[in-house]
């Protein structure tokens, strides 16, 4: 029997300069979206904000606009 490790199943998180890299904004759009409540959802842990990937993931789908327009 294969003991699992325990914490195969949780979701990757990311940090703010990391999600900022990715997205291609600068770091303050990443805290000005947090403030206004338009951002994907985050962590904080003391001092630090980390975002799960599946999180950043759904924010980006709900983003995407439709062949329209908005």
């Amino acid at each position: 029997m294969t003991k699992q490790n325990p914490i195969e199943h949780l979701h990757p998180l990311i940090s703010v300069q990391e999600l900022a890299e990715y997205l291609d904004v600068p770091v303050q759009r990443i805290y000005d979206w947090r403030k206004a409540g338009t951002g994907p959802r985050g962590f904080r842990f003391g001092r630090e904000l980390r975002f799960r990937v599946s999180d950043v993931e759904h924010w980006l789908d709900e983003q995407a606009e439709s062949p329209e327009g908005r």
